[in-house]
Order: C-alpha cells, then structure tokens, then sequence
C-alpha cells in the first residue's frame, strides 16, 4: 500500500506531462517568464514567495521563487537549496527546466503528493531562472534556428559571468601550501567594482542566505561538471589536469546522483563527447578561471555543480516536453541530497547559539561554519567521522559520529569558555588575492 501511495503520483504527473506536453512548453521571454513565476505564487500562496535579489544592467529583476512551509522565514535545522539557471543567456533549456520545476512543484504539492509535501516542508528551495535575463533577450530575438554559439552568452556589456566572479582559487592553492584558510576565503579589495550587476547580486544573495547544496545550469554538452574547475598546474598548452577539491569523493556522488537520474546523460557519449558515468571534473575538462562553483565552495558554505543539459544552446520549443521527462526526475534526486551528512546547533554554556562557529571534519581539509541562528549542515558521505566544534573564545569540542545511507544525523555541539590563558584564536594569513597572469579565455560550454 505505502509504494502504491508513492508511485500514483508519479504516474499520473508522467501522463499529465504527456498529454500537456503539446501545449504547456514554450519558451518565455522576460515578461512572461515574470508573469509565468507570479502565476505559480498566486496558485500556491501558502508556500511560495518571490523576491528579487537585484537588477541586471538593463535593469530588469533578477526574481527568485522560494518554495517552504514558511516562506521568508530561515528555519533552524532546515537547509537551504538553490538552482540558477540562463546564466549564460543564449543556453536556455536550464531557464526553461526551472520555469517548469517551479509550476511541478506547486502542482504536486497541490496533489499532496507525499514525496513534494516533504520536500517542501523539510526544505527551503530557491530557484533563479534567469540570471541573465539581458543576454537572453538578445539570443531570443535570433531564435532557436539562427542562434550563434556566442550570440547573448554575456550580459548587455558582453562579459561572460561565468568568467566574473572573484578569482579565489588561486588564493585557496596558495593557502593550501602555507596552512592557510581552508573555507570561506577573504574577498579581495574593491572586489564590487570589479564584477557586473548580475554577479554583485548573487555574490549578495549568497552572503544573505547560507545556501548548503546548489546547482548552476547549463547547455552546450551533457555531463554534470563538479569543482575545482580552475586547474592547479600552470597551463600547459593541450594538457589538462584533474583538479580535485578536498570533498572530491561527495562531489563526484552528487554529480552520479543527477547523471543516472536523467534519462541518458550517465550513458556517457552525447554531443559527441564521452564523458564516463556522465560526470567531469571541470579542470579535467578545461581550465576555468572565475567561475561562480568555484566560488561557492571557497567563499560559502554551498557545494555547487554545474549542469550542461543539452547539446544544443537553444532548443526548439518542440524539444521542451522531451528534455523536462529527461530532466525532471534528476532536478528532484539532486534537490534531495541537501539532506545528507551531519547538521546540528552549537551552543555555549547558557544554551544561547554561537555563529560563526567552525565545524571540522578530520580528514577533509575544508570546514564550514554555523549560520546566523547557531545551525550548521557538513554534506558527507556515509562512514564514521570525528567532528570538532570550535570558536574564538570557547573551547573546541570534538566528537566521533556515523552518518548512515538516509536523512542527515543531528549532532549537536555545546562550547564551554575557554580559561583565559588557553585562549587561542587561530591567525590566518590574510593576503588577498594573488594576481595572475593574462591568459586567452577558453570560451566552451560552462
């Protein structure tokens, strides 16, 4: 009876995608992608809420649809999710997807479908599906059948965003030579008059929400692409180099989750490149300087991959039906991770939470720190850990756990003051960012 409860729904938003598929896909221009967002906010009140996180040099909104229980309201305990798509603006299907995602997901809950209802509540989702509407609106005045390879890939001002964040992997491969910072690197100086409206907006919206799992979607190839994607080793031309990132191995496990998810991405051969298991390294691939995954990982407390959802930039609307049945299955396993590993409060000795609080795990060299309410989320893979609390001021505190194949153990940790001659803050060198050389940017799918 409970597999019949959780498969009905499934079959029936299968034969419902079938049978709408005709009419219901189409590509949205600025205006009705607007229009499209509002309308699923007015269908589901209760769990959704849209906001914008700034303007693009144009002017036009960068609007995100959050999908909780309590929207607007950061949850303790609850993670926090976020896809992005359209980044590059003429590579479309991912704007597309997350359109349709978002009208999926009001839908099933609205059905009660039991797998949506517990995401929703147990999750607070963000989905950006454009941000990049500026270069959109250039690649979709050419049309799916006369769009260039480059034709709206930037913003207005042409600049790639993809190729525009901080560079903060130089700095991490420096640190990792000196015992520097691991997590959470320092900006460099000015670094808001160096990056495009549409790139200051998400570097804020991620200093305002502590975003634990993220995905970035693309179009140009097939294959979940996972960090570092800058290369370690100086370059050397027709070379490239696996460029691995302390967390490699659950990187890897959320890159399979999407590939054997969708309907022939694990497959390997698409575009008429193989890609084995359907995932990537991205410096494997190629060498990618400021990159906004990259910036997750080093900058937050968010691990981001990368999607490249199709071989073709620009899609018919006749293919949508076709890539949201490849799709649809994957965007929910991946959203579903975020409930893996470790996540727990710390506290100090009067039971008041701590922020800012650091949460080591022996054994990976990259540490994540307690948001504004005193929760932290560690995403690991399944084993026995020891876990360390610590925080200027207190004592650390350090414990042994195991995390299972299932939900995300609670672990909680209770800081005592440290005695005053025991009081050790950890320095960290605080160079910034090292400068690098020039050298011709690769211009490929991500």
């Amino acid at each position: 009876m409970q597999q019949q409860r959780w498969t009905l729904p499934w079959l029936y938003a299968l034969l419902m995608g079938l049978l709408v598929s005709g009419s219901d896909f189409q590509h949205h221009r600025y205006e009705e992608m607007v229009r499209a967002l509002f309308a699923v906010q007015s269908e589901c009140p209760y769990i959704t809420r849209i906001y914008s996180i700034g303007r693009s040099v144009e002017g036009r909104h960068l609007y995100v649809l959050e999908f909780s229980d309590n929207p607007g309201i950061h949850e303790t305990l609850e993670p926090e999710f976020k896809y992005v798509g359209n980044m590059h603006g003429n590579e479309v299907l991912g704007r597309e997807l997350l359109i349709k995602l978002c009208q999926f997901l009001c839908e099933e809950y609205r059905a009660r479908n039991p797998r949506i209802m517990r995401l929703i509540h147990d999750t607070r989702i963000h989905i950006l599906p454009s941000m990049n509407p500026d270069g959109y609106e250039v690649a979709a005045r050419q049309g799916p059948e006369f769009n260039g390879y480059l034709v709206g890939r930037g913003n207005a001002r042409e600049i790639d965003l993809n190729r525009n964040f901080p560079d903060l992997n130089a700095l991490m491969y420096y640190y990792e030579k000196t015992k520097g910072r691991n997590h959470h690197l320092p900006l460099p100086d000015n670094w808001e008059h160096q990056v495009e409206p549409e790139t200051l907006a998400v570097i804020k919206w991620m200093q305002n929400y502590n975003f634990v799992l993220s995905a970035n979607l693309h179009g140009g190839a097939v294959v979940a692409n996972y960090p570092f994607d800058k290369s370690r080793d100086p370059r050397i031309r027709g070379r490239t180099t696996y460029s691995a990132t302390p967390d490699d191995k659950i990187f890897r496990k959320l890159a399979r989750t999407y590939s054997y998810a969708h309907s022939w991405m694990h497959k390997g051969w698409n575009c008429g490149d193989f890609f084995d298991e359907g995932i990537t390294n991205g410096a494997s691939w190629y060498s990618l300087s400021k990159g906004m995954q990259d910036f997750n990982y080093l900058y937050t407390n968010c691990f981001e991959i990368t999607l490249e959802l199709s071989c073709d930039k620009f899609p018919p609307a006749s293919a949508l039906p076709r890539e949201w049945l490849a799709n649809r299955e994957a965007l929910i396993s991946y959203l579903e991770q975020v409930h893996h590993g470790i996540k727990g409060m710390v506290y100090d000795e009067n039971n008041n939470a701590v922020r800012n609080a650091e949460i080591s795990v022996a054994g990976i060299s990259h540490d994540v720190s307690t948001g504004v309410d005193g929760d932290y989320f560690r995403l690991l893979l399944p084993g026995t850990y020891t876990v360390t609390a610590s925080a200027p001021g207190y004592a650390p505190s350090t414990t042994t756990v195991t995390v299972g194949p299932a939900e995300a153990i609670q672990l909680h940790f209770y800081l005592k003051t440290a005695p005053k001659q025991n009081l050790k803050v950890k320095h960290h060198n605080g160079r910034k960012n090292l400068s690098l050389p020039k050298t011709p940017l690769k211009l490929g799918p991500r």
